[in-house]
């Protein structure tokens, strides 16, 4: 079934306040369909994620940060008054800034794009499985980034067909860094970018951190955007 539904069925009741883990992940959900939110509600509370408020639109979704400090806010494009890239683009400025998974039925490229250009640190579309909604809610919670692989095809289709960029790789990015750039918009994980460069997940992580410090982007999904943007990796390359 998917999330769009706004009916889900729980392999499991609910846990209460007293049983939930005190580290749950702190979710605000952005819709502005009411029946969207419950069901995404129903599904997220079902799991061990807490939903802490919901939103009917960007400007809500902004209020909401400023006063409940989610971990995660699951946004909506399209919604009335401020849409979701806009206020996407509002809270990655705020201290303490929230990670903003898009979750969408538009996947076209202009989409998908200003998403990530305003900060959003994932991009899911509402056809997904639940168990995938829930997996990616932990995943940006971590701090790490998301793009689905239907997502990432219309982020490499923007770029087919395109000109050369103008924007350069920083000067200062050493071989080892590029080397693992790459690897990164081939979407590779830490893990698997240690594995295949004989190198320990802790010394990749110092390395990503110090790239994404070059390159002046937040995280791995904007360096992805970065590289298509500089040049490093071409439309098609696998």
């Amino acid at each position: 079934m998917s999330v769009e539904d706004g009916v889900v069925s729980p392999v499991h009741d609910p846990a209460s306040a007293d049983e939930r883990p005190a580290a749950a992940v702190r979710v605000l959900v952005a819709d502005d369909h009411a029946l969207v939110r419950s069901g995404i509600r129903g599904l997220l509370e079902a799991s061990d994620l807490e939903v802490v408020g919901e939103a009917a639109n960007g400007r809500e979704a902004v209020d909401a940060v400023r006063s409940l400090r989610p971990d995660v806010v699951l946004m909506d494009i399209r919604m009335p008054g401020m849409d979701g890239i806009e206020a996407t683009g509002v809270i990655a400025g705020e201290p303490g800034a929230p990670r903003v998974l898009v979750l969408t039925t538009f996947d076209l490229d202009e989409y998908v794009y200003r998403a990530l250009a305003a900060g959003a640190s994932g991009f899911l579309l509402k056809d997904a499985p639940p168990e995938r909604l829930v997996d990616a809610v932990r995943t940006v919670a971590t701090g790490e980034a998301l793009l689905a692989p239907e997502v990432t095809r219309r982020l490499i289709e923007r770029y087919l067909g395109a000109p050369p960029p103008d924007a350069r790789p920083p000067a200062d990015l050493t071989p080892r860094e590029r080397e693992i750039w790459l690897l990164i918009a081939r979407g590779r994980s830490n893990l698997e970018i240690g594995q295949e460069l004989y190198l320990s997940e802790a010394t990749v992580k110092a390395h990503v951190t110090r790239l994404l410090a070059k390159l002046g982007v937040r995280d791995r999904v904007q360096a992805v955007v970065a590289a298509y943007e500089m040049g490093l990796v071409r439309p098609g390359a696998a």
